[in-house]
C-alpha cells in the first residue's frame, strides 16, 4: 500500500476522532457502510468517487484534494487570521482588488477590515475580503461591493468563486467545471460573455481557485 494512501486514511481517521464523529455518522453522511469509512480509514481510498470525496470533505472540514492525497498547503502566503471582536462577530482583513469584469492584477495588501458572523469562524475555514471591481456579475454583485470569501480551491459547479488566472489576474465569476476544462460566467452577459479554459489552459496558465464568495456586502 503506497504511503501517500497510508497518509490520507490516517488524515480522515485523525480528523474524524478530533472532531468527535463516529463511523456510522460519515457513513450516513456520505452514503456509504460503515465498513468502507473503515477501509478509507486503513488507506484503500482508491477510485473514491467525487461525490464521496465532496461529501466527505463536508463532514470532516477538510478539502477535498487533501482527501485526494494532494497538499493543498501551497494557497500562497497565508492571510492574517481572523481576529474575534465579540461573541459573535469576527473581523476580517479586506486584501487588495479583484475583478468582475476586466481582470485586474490582485495582491494581498490589507486595505481595511470588514466585520463577519461568528459562524464563520466555527468550519476551520480562513476568511478574507475582496473589494469587486466591475459589472460583469451584476445584478448579483454589484461594482464596489465587498465579498467574503472562504479560502479554498474548489467549488461546486454554479458557485462564485475568485480565480487566480495566469498566476497575478484575479477575477470573481460562476463556475462551471467538467473534465474538458472551466468555464468562468459572468451575470451580465452584456458586459462578459462565458469564457471557456480548456483543461490544457487549466493547467499551463494556470487558472486556479483561490476561494468561494459566500457573502457579499454593500456600502452606501
Amino acid at each position: 500500500m503506497a504511503d501517500s494512501t497510508k497518509s490520507v486514511g490516517k488524515l480522515i481517521y485523525d480528523r474524524r476522532t478530533e472532531l468527535g464523529i463516529t463511523q456510522k455518522e460519515v457513513a450516513d453522511f456520505v452514503g456509504v457502510s460503515e465498513a468502507t469509512v473503515s477501509r478509507w480509514e486503513s488507506g484503500h481510498i482508491d477510485n473514491m468517487r467525487r461525490d464521496r470525496i465532496a461529501a466527505l470533505s463536508k463532514i470532516l472540514r477538510l478539502s477535498p484534494l487533501a482527501i485526494m492525497g494532494i497538499d493543498d498547503t501551497d494557497l500562497s502566503t497565508r492571510l492574517p487570521d481572523m481576529v474575534p471582536i465579540d461573541a459573535r462577530t469576527f473581523r476580517v482583513p479586506i486584501v487588495g482588488r479583484v475583478a468582475a469584469g476586466r481582470p485586474i492584477v490582485a495582491d494581498e495588501e490589507i486595505v481595511g477590515y470588514e466585520y463577519i458572523d461568528n459562524k464563520y469562524s466555527k468550519d476551520g475555514h480562513e476568511y478574507f475580503g475582496l473589494r469587486i471591481v466591475g459589472k460583469s456579475m451584476e445584478p448579483t454583485i454589484m461594482d464596489g461591493d465587498i465579498v467574503i470569501v472562504r479560502r479554498q480551491k474548489y467549488v461546486e459547479n454554479g458557485e462564485i468563486a475568485i480565480v487566480l488566472i495566469d498566476g497575478e489576474e484575479a477575477t470573481a465569476k460562476e463556475v462551471k467545471e467538467s473534465a474538458d476544462g472551466i468555464t468562468l460566467i459572468g451575470h451580465n452577459a452584456a458586459v462578459y460573455t462565458p469564457h471557456f479554459y480548456s483543461a490544457q489552459e487549466v493547467k499551463n496558465l494556470p487558472v486556479q481557485i483561490i476561494g468561494r464568495v459566500v457573502q457579499s456586502i454593500r456600502k452606501f
